[in-house]
């Protein structure tokens, strides 16, 4: 029904453009909105060659630029769908999608591994009928990837540091199934709602906070939960308001922030990893913004990395460069030395382009945790405590 309903607003389609003009991989791969639109609706051809539907990173920036609110994004991912019941789909998301039914993860890790990342930190993991003020949701990413797992620690070392009262699942806790749904398998996607549902009605808590824009969008916007979730940089907001967080060193190195999609143009969430880093830089300008500078293309117009939408598990032929190798440059051209952000996709994919474009001796791609518990500072003997606890 809701893929119909989607069919029938395309109609309103007046084939401006803008969708395809704004959209971040159209100038480096098969897809073209406008086109698509066009040709499999309203010249009745089934489906768009296979390529096209797989390259969209489901940035959400087509139905944001459309004049007439049409749900490009929705109508992609209904022709994904079809193709998954038919078996069409890239072998490397189907082998993904098999390890989160098997897993609860899709990087083909057991379960039993899902709680390593902790290390050496002190994390409580919450049993059934235990309380908490918080739940968080670490995630796949952040629980089985090396280089994020240092951003979860990082977390977790602030919060303790703000004697916040949180736990997490550990071992039980599952895939939160966005990528799932943007993939178009939808019956795996209900499933995880059901079995997660039937998980953290097993706790007693608050609310929960993700580190990943993108489990914080699934839970806020599709699984109809009543208690409230909320990223982890709204937290901290929060901790640094309130005075729970004080930050007595801060950072002299000029940095700019990339707006994760799932966060930003998603979510609106644009102040408040802002209002971190500038509490963390240091400036003589009222509200440090003297080291904390913007891309052209910053907050609801921010260039997607192509991380979303499945994209870590497809990848796309081009010849031309990835947008996240354009985005490092970019933040090289603004003469920046730390380039922040606040999800683990943004991470991988705009760290691995800081070694395509050879920028590793100029910028160093730092998520916002990090920065804060003062990973950045390990380099620096003379700066190992970055959080002091009010």
């Amino acid at each position: 029904m809701h893929q119909l309903l989607v069919q029938h607003q395309l109609l309103g389609c007046v084939q401006c453009g803008r969708c395809a003009a704004g959209c971040p991989v159209s100038l480096r791969t098969a897809l073209n909105t406008r086109k698509l639109i066009y040709q499999n609706l309203r010249t009745k051809k089934k489906l768009p060659k296979s390529e096209d539907i797989w390259c969209c990173t489901t940035c959400r920036t087509c139905q944001e630029r459309c004049p007439k609110g049409i749900g490009i994004m929705d109508y992609i991912i209904g022709l994904r769908s079809y193709q998954v019941e038919r078996g069409k789909i890239e072998p490397t998301a189907r082998d993904a999608l098999e390890s989160i039914l098997k897993h609860g993860n899709p990087w083909d890790r057991v379960r039993e591994k899902r709680t390593e990342w902790i290390g050496d930190e002190n994390v409580r993991i919450l049993e059934e009928g235990e309380e908490t003020d918080i739940l968080l949701y670490v995630g796949c990413t952040p629980a089985y990837d090396p280089e994020v797992q240092k951003s979860a620690r990082a977390l977790v070392k602030i919060l303790n540091h703000a004697s916040v009262d949180f736990a997490i699942l550990g071992t039980a806790e599952s895939c939160c199934g966005n990528e799932v749904k943007r993939l178009g398998e939808e019956g795996l996607f209900e499933m995880l709602v059901e079995e997660n549902s039937v998980l953290f009605g097993k706790y007693k808590f608050q609310r929960i906070v993700t580190i990943s824009p993108h489990c914080f969008n699934t839970f806020k916007n599709e699984y109809g939960f009543e208690f409230p979730v909320i990223h982890y940089t709204q937290l901290l907001q929060e901790l640094i308001e309130s005075g729970a967080l004080t930050i007595d060193e801060k950072l002299d190195k000029k940095t700019i922030f990339h707006d994760p999609c799932f966060l930003g143009k998603q979510n609106e969430v644009f102040d408040a990893p802002r209002f971190v880093l500038n509490s963390f830089l240091s400036g003589e300008q009222p509200n440090h913004d003297s080291l904390l500078l913007e891309f052209d293309r910053s907050r609801e117009r921010s260039l997607c990395c192509e991380g979303g939408g499945g994209r870590m598990w497809v990848e796309v032929d081009s010849e031309q460069p990835r947008t996240a190798e354009d985005r490092v440059k970019d933040a090289d051209y603004y003469g920046a030395e730390i380039l922040a952000t606040s999800c683990p996709f943004c991470y991988l994919t705009l760290n691995d382009a800081v070694k395509t474009a050879k920028l590793e001796d100029k910028l160093k791609v730092m998520d916002i945790c990090s920065l804060i518990a003062g990973d950045f500072c390990t380099e620096n003997p003379e700066s190992e405590n970055i959080v002091e606890k009010n």
